[in-house]
């Protein structure tokens, strides 16, 4: 199982928690941006730079993913392929992903898209809180313990 991330907007809190987990845990990350990101010492973890092309990363991440792995992302529709992948989606605020959820998700964020674009509602989702992170960790851990039961 490798660890995808969708790095073009990671916080680099959540960065830092992923490269801790990875060393912990001995679990590949693969890091998928559009610009260079440093580089890290640890073999477990690299870092792909794909072209500044509309949705580069996620079709990165798709194409290369296999079905157990796990994709941290904020982007609902790149979760909503992964899962239909057979892989898992994490959110940096802690909402998993599954084949029960990420249907309702998709069209959630779809709604609230098609609402901004009308003008019936402004503004996105709030800035991340710590009780983010402490919610993204403990989603993490639950899920890396589950699948790890699970191979």
């Amino acid at each position: 199982m490798r660890i995808w991330v969708d790095a073009d907007g990671l916080s680099r809190e959540i960065n830092d928690v992923l490269l801790r987990v990875s060393e912990r845990r001995q679990l590949a990350i693969v890091r998928v941006a559009n610009r260079n990101l440093p580089a890290h010492a640890s073999p477990l973890v690299s870092a792909v730079r794909v072209d500044d092309s509309f949705d580069a990363a996620d079709r990165y991440i798709v194409e290369n993913l296999e079905a157990g792995d796990l994709v941290i992302t904020a982007d609902v529709p790149l979760a909503a392929s992964v899962v239909g992948l057979g892989a898992w989606a994490l959110s940096a605020r802690g909402e998993v992903f599954d084949a029960g959820n990420v249907g309702d998700k998709l069209a959630t964020r779809d709604l609230m898209s098609e609402l901004r674009s009308s003008g019936a509602v402004s503004g996105g989702p709030a800035s991340p809180s710590p009780n983010d992170r402490k919610r993204f960790i403990d989603a993490l851990d639950r899920l890396l313990t589950k699948l790890a039961r699970q191979s």
